[in-house]
């Protein structure tokens, strides 16, 4: 069992798009079983690979006692009807703050075989199948923030423990977000 450190916000490859993933051999299997037993812990979610420091579209999930992974994810169906719950991300801790999804959403993707999957759900699967497939288009819940509580959420992190001190960025180029530095 691996369970994986989170990067936290302000590491680039939270801000990257995700590569897809073309090769389906033992690399993708140990990837996606990190991701699972990363996810198998109280509280969390979902994981996408980024915030394992991966840039490949891949995420697991761990909602309402099930427990899965998607590789490839594409949001493909979202409903009109909206909710506004307190959202949070294991890469930005201790933060929640209201958060517009859609109550439905549909994501397809391929498993470990490159076979079709389809991921469906409501209330908290639909926000775990968006904020994940959002990790892997290199967006953090917190650019979904209205302007006010953007702002307060950047001097929240800004002010942390864990930013940008706790580990090293998993790039060598190492940069606040671009949004970090024109906040509006």
């Amino acid at each position: 069992m691996t369970k994986r450190s989170i990067v936290h916000f302000g590491d680039p490859v939270l801000a990257t798009p995700a590569a897809p993933v073309t090769t389906f051999g033992r690399h993708t299997e140990a990837l996606v079983r990190d991701l699972l037993d990363t996810v198998d812990a109280p509280g969390y979610a979902g994981v996408a690979a980024p915030q394992i420091g991966v840039g490949k579209r891949a995420f697991s999930y761990n909602v309402d006692g099930e427990i899965g992974y998607i590789l490839n994810p594409t949001v493909v169906e979202l409903s009109e009807e909206i909710q506004e719950d307190d959202e949070g991300c294991l890469s930005v801790p201790g933060l929640w703050y209201p958060t517009r999804r859609a109550q439905y959403a549909t994501v397809t993707g391929v498993d470990l075989r490159n076979e079709p999957v389809t991921l469906r759900g409501s209330g908290l699967m639909a926000r775990c199948l968006q904020h994940e497939t959002d990790h892997l288009d290199g967006t953090v819940y917190l650019d979904r923030l209205d302007r006010a509580h953007r702002r307060e959420a950047l001097r929240e992190v800004r002010g942390s423990s864990w930013f940008l001190r706790e580990t090293p960025p998993s790039s060598d180029t190492a940069k606040l977000p671009t949004a970090f530095g024109g906040m509006s």
